[in-house]
Parts: structure tokens; C-alpha cells; sequence
């Protein structure tokens, strides 16, 4: 696949030959989703937490005589019958996180690229680099470029720079090209890539 690479200031710059091995295959939603899943579980703490009836801090004398009131027979107040007392299969602290073959991850990878070609939303940056860090400088320039909703993806370093110029503009994130990942690729209108970090995906791939 033939690609145009363009400059921030919307002049070309030469083209490039994206690899059909990652950019060309028949995106697989299934796919996709199970990886958007497998991230979004990981991502979550479980630090949600409720109190057992052997957590709550009272005393465990029975309430009252087990005969010769007429109520129900009741042990200690911890339990969850009483107001205060403990909760029955409440949220305990855990992971959410579950598993995903890397082999998996990898090719989801490859068909949230695809998915991004086939449908005309990949644009090739020459370098992602300004000369002066100016958040209304760098916002005029995306907007020449239609960029109102974008992922950029630079190489192994991303331009303080430019990073801290595109940090105040909404619904756009910048990363370095170890932090691709499928759920930020299809949240994103755009998926912009840089000269330097299509050569690393292809090296990643290869």
C-alpha cells in the first residue's frame, strides 16, 4: 500500500510503502475485541472492598435469649441481618486481569492497523518535531491537517516539545511507538504514524 507522507505544515515530503503483512489484512472484530477487553480488565484495580461479618468491630454476644422472646433466634449483631453488620458476598480486593495469548495480542495489533488503512484513517508524518513548543501554534497546524481527533504514534522518543505542545489539545494523544496499543488505535479518528515509527513496527513485525 502506497502512502503519501506529509509534513506538519501540510507539504509532501516523499511517499512510503506500507507492508500488506500489517497493514493489509481483512480487519477481524473478534479479534479487536478480545484485546479491548484484555486491556480494559488489566487496567482496572479492584480495590473495591466491603466488610465480612468477622471484619465488623463489635462485640459477639448473642443480642438476646435464644428462647422466650418470640423473634427469631439471632447469634452476634456482625451479621448482615442487622443494621451494621457485615455484607454477604460483597466486592473483595482482586485483579481483573485475565489472560491473553502475546500471539493474540500481536495480531490484534496487526488488524487494528488494517482496520486503520482500510478505512483511509492513517496518515504518514515526516517527523513529529516543532520549533517551538506553542499549543495554538501546533493546534493550527492539525487543523490544516483535519486532525480533530487523533493517536500520533512517534518513534522511540517522543520530542518534549511537541509532547508537551499537543497536551492541552483535546482528543489527542501522543505516544512513543513501544506504547501502541489496540484501544487507543480505535478510540481515535486518526492514527498518525511518523517515518520513524513505521520502521520500528516493521522491525517489530518482521
Amino acid at each position: 500500500m502506497q502512502m503519501k507522507i506529509t509534513t506538519l505544515e501540510g507539504k509532501e515530503a516523499g511517499s512510503v510503502q506500507l507492508s500488506d503483512a500489517i497493514f493489509g489484512l481483512e480487519p477481524r472484530t473478534d479479534i479487536l475485541q478480545r484485546c479491548v477487553n484484555w486491556q480494559l480488565a488489566k487496567r482496572q484495580r479492584g480495590t473495591h472492598k466491603t466488610k465480612e461479618r468477622g471484619e465488623i468491630n463489635r462485640t459477639g454476644k448473642k443480642v438476646y435469649a435464644q428462647k422466650g422472646t418470640g423473634q427469631a433466634r439471632h447469634g452476634p449483631a456482625s451479621v448482615s441481618q442487622f443494621r451494621g453488620g457485615g455484607r454477604v458476598f460483597g466486592p473483595v480486593v482482586r485483579s481483573h486481569a485475565i489472560d491473553l495469548p502475546k500471539k493474540v495480542r500481536a495480531l490484534a495489533l496487526k488488524h487494528a492497523l488494517s482496520a486503520k488503512a482500510k478505512d483511509g484513517g492513517i496518515v504518514v508524518l515526516d517527523k513529529a518535531s516543532i520549533k517551538e513548543a506553542k499549543t495554538k501554534l501546533l493546534a493550527k497546524q492539525f487543523g490544516k491537517l483535519g486532525l480533530e481527533n487523533a493517536l500520533i504514534i512517534d518513534g522511540a522518543q517522543v520530542e518534549n516539545g511537541f509532547r508537551a505542545a499537543a497536551r492541552n489539545i483535546p482528543n489527542i494523544d501522543v505516544l512513543p511507538v513501544q506504547g501502541i496499543n489496540v484501544y487507543d488505535i480505535m478510540r481515535r479518528k486518526t492514527l498518525v504514524l511518523t517515518k520513524a515509527a513505521l520502521d520500528a513496527l516493521e522491525a517489530r513485525f518482521k
